[in-house]
């Protein structure tokens, strides 16, 4: 992995030089370049050559800056233990010569809190379990951010500063902002916020994308000032309540669906309340905004920690698996995504025990097979 991330010396090079020398050799370096490297990138290809080079180029600017890192040696042996990994190896001493190997299944996890946070000066830092993160007020377990702005919540009109909080697939995070709001963000989510609200103005954030769970700190807090949601095609105005909204990249229609309080939909110059229990439509293609009485546990049950599916459609079903569990789904035939299931699930189980309830219940006319981390269904 050294020489993969441009890290080895010159001597690492030489000692993988003469490794490469034999074919067998050079076919699994190509073989594990190709399935752990380039594919977990999202790479099209890998020149070694190139790598090389970049390398040596690297390693002269070090000694012109007088800045050389001084590495230990390290005999050849170690070196590929480190690039390969010794279980990696043990695959070539079966007795089929030339053969490539089966790699070891791919493990699916799901999904847990992880996020990046990014701050008004373009700077990352990434959040999860086990790593805490502090910066003045601001702070962070690994499992939720927390803005603790009491007393300071808001900034002047020349001192907003903004950051945003990413939510990968496979992830999900809970923030705490100035004003005292509690926002859940579910996987393949982004919100745009304030560090500090402009006092006497409407508290305002984006949901970029994605699914995301507010519970407003009362505009009687704040001397009356609206909290309002933007996300494509709409915008939602808040006195003080609990809602969800959906609005995921790839999906033209939007969500907002409220449990308690009142919230207003806004689209262009048409405007409609919720009541709780309802939720509201709108989307690209009309002017109009839908509303209709759901199941509010179903709606929110992600936040709960469970997956509610009641007579839901395969291909809606995947959509969200896919997300929780940062998979890649592929259908190979259209009518497959029509197949409708109904059932409750935690989050927290692995996804082949989901995968096998639903082919329990297809009668025979639906098979998941599991392909690293593509799960097809035939």
């Amino acid at each position: 992995m050294k020489f993969l991330n441009s890290e080895a010396n010159l001597q690492e090079l030489d000692e993988l030089d003469v490794w490469l020398g034999s074919k067998e050799n050079e076919q699994i370096f190509n073989h594990f370049v190709r399935t752990e490297y380039i594919t977990a990138l999202g790479m099209a290809e890998y020149d070694i050559e190139k790598a090389k080079q970049a390398i040596k180029r690297k390693l002269e600017n070090r000694k012109r800056k007088k800045r050389i890192t001084v590495y230990k040696r390290i005999a050849v042996a170690a070196s590929i233990s480190l690039l390969l990994g010794l279980g990696f190896l043990n695959f070539y001493k079966e007795d089929r010569p030339g053969e490539i190997p089966n790699m070891a299944p791919t493990v699916i996890k799901a999904g847990s809190n992880k996020a990046i946070l990014t701050l008004d000066n373009g700077n990352q830092v990434a959040l999860e379990k086990g790593k805490k993160y502090k910066a003045g007020k601001v702070k962070s377990n690994g499992e939720e951010l927390v803005y603790d702005l009491a007393g300071d919540t808001y900034g002047s009109e020349r001192a907003v500063k903004y950051n945003y909080l990413t939510i990968p697939k496979g992830g999900q995070f809970f923030v705490q902002l100035s004003d005292s709001t509690e926002v859940w963000l579910n996987s393949d989510s982004k919100l745009k916020y304030p560090v500090k609200f402009r006092k006497g103005k409407t508290r305002q954030v984006e949901l970029v994308y994605g699914e995301a769970y507010f519970k407003v700190s009362p505009s009687t807090k704040h001397n009356g000032a609206e909290f309002h949601v933007l996300t494509k095609y709409q915008e939602v105005s808040v006195l003080g309540t609990e809602f969800n909204v959906k609005a995921y990249n790839g999906e033209d229609e939007v969500s907002t669906t409220l449990v308690e309080g009142k919230v207003k939909i806004q689209k262009g110059t048409i405007s409609e309340f919720l009541r709780p229990n309802q939720q509201s439509k709108t989307s690209s293609t009309s002017d109009f905004i839908e509303i209709k009485e759901v199941d509010l546990s179903q709606v929110i049950s992600w936040k709960q920690g469970l997956f509610a599916f009641n007579e839901e459609s395969l291909g809606e079903i995947m959509t969200q698996l896919a997300r929780w569990y940062d998979v890649n789904v592929f259908f190979k035939s259209e009518q497959q995504k029509k197949f409708v299931f109904t059932g409750i699930v935690e989050r927290t189980e692995s996804i082949d025990k989901i995968l096998n309830l639903i082919e329990a219940t297809s009668a025979g006319h639906i098979k998941f097979e599991i392909k690293g981390k593509t799960i097809i269904i035939k």
